[in-house]
């Protein structure tokens, strides 16, 4: 895969995720229990995943024997990731606005980078460094500090929101770096069913659900949109993306779904947000513009050496 087309398909994924404090709001509005919606999309995500995965399997049944026993572990583990995000970030938005809880789990950016130096000896490039600046003064300006937005941030709020963000930057990075010759369509499934055990540990299906719930037609609804945007199509589409891309890179590019939520925040859950909120947003899409400019260069460039 090229690498601008690496970077559409992660970019999407992020942008789907944006999309995912709209349902939870609603699904928290209209009743419902962090663990019901969890459980719920869990199963709905392994359902859907596992039914592609089966299909993938049997058109390649020899990506299946690149597939030890120890890679299946590790792609569980990273799989983990994504269900202790869905919990941590959901559960902060019980507690935060979705604007303020997106902005917690958007730390993410640094916590990236972070990773990449410590695990991968990998010290960041001044361009990267310049541009993590921008999105982190970008998310003050979002967080709405310097107008006292630090006051709706509670706690139990902020520490939910905060370690989203560090299982979102594992996954990511971790996602990239499992298993990349096998293909995404059987990653995916094993992946999730990762994510689906860690919230059936946390949150028991036979002491969360009963007859009520599951004859609910609203409790599937919200669940299922949050399994398509949180664990199905993110998860797909970074686990085809992120084995071409650099990690630093890919959590840059996760930026991509601040603006979503913000904007699905104010248009959808009618929360005010300040000038300085969007200037925030602003900010850290150029931030994006810096990080990405002279990869994009490149790309217009070799396309006009191809064309002549």
């Amino acid at each position: 895969m090229k690498r601008h087309h690496a970077i559409i398909i992660f970019s999407l994924g992020a942008f789907f995720f944006g999309l995912n404090p709209l349902f939870i709001k609603l699904g928290f509005a209209a009743g419902w229990s962090l663990n019901e919606i969890n459980v719920i999309q869990a199963i709905i995500a392994f359902t859907v995943l596992w039914i592609i995965g089966l299909f993938a399997i049997k058109r390649n049944p020899q990506a299946v024997k690149k597939l030890s026993f120890k890679t299946v572990l590790s792609l569980m583990a990273a799989g983990s990731f994504t269900g202790l995000t869905s919990v941590l970030y959901y559960g902060s938005m019980q507690y935060l606005p979705a604007s303020l809880a997106v902005v917690l789990l958007f730390q993410f950016v640094w916590v990236g980078v972070l990773f990449e130096w410590i695990i991968y000896r990998r010290k960041p490039s001044g361009k990267t460094l310049l541009t993590v600046a921008l999105t982190l003064v970008g998310v003050l300006f979002a967080a709405d500090v310097f107008n006292g937005g630090l006051s709706e941030i509670t706690l139990i709020g902020f520490l939910l929101g905060i370690g989203s963000a560090f299982t979102y930057s594992a996954f990511i990075i971790v996602s990239g770096r499992v298993a990349v010759d096998v293909p995404a369509t059987i990653r995916s499934p094993i992946m999730v069913t990762g994510a689906a055990l860690l919230i059936f540990i946390l949150f028991p299906p036979h002491m969360t659900l009963n007859a009520n719930v599951l004859s609910s037609g609203s409790i599937w609804i919200y669940a299922g949109a949050l399994a398509l945007c949180g664990l199905i199509l993110t998860p797909l589409m970074f686990a085809m993306s992120t084995p071409h891309l650099p990690s630093s890179l890919a959590t840059i590019l996760g930026a991509i779904e601040l603006p979503v939520s913000v904007v699905v925040a104010y248009i959808g859950l009618a929360e005010y947000v300040a000038p300085s909120r969007w200037f925030g947003v602003l900010l850290i899409l150029g931030a994006i513009a810096i990080g990405e400019m002279r990869g994009l260069w490149q790309v217009v460039l070799k396309r006009k050496r191809y064309v002549h």
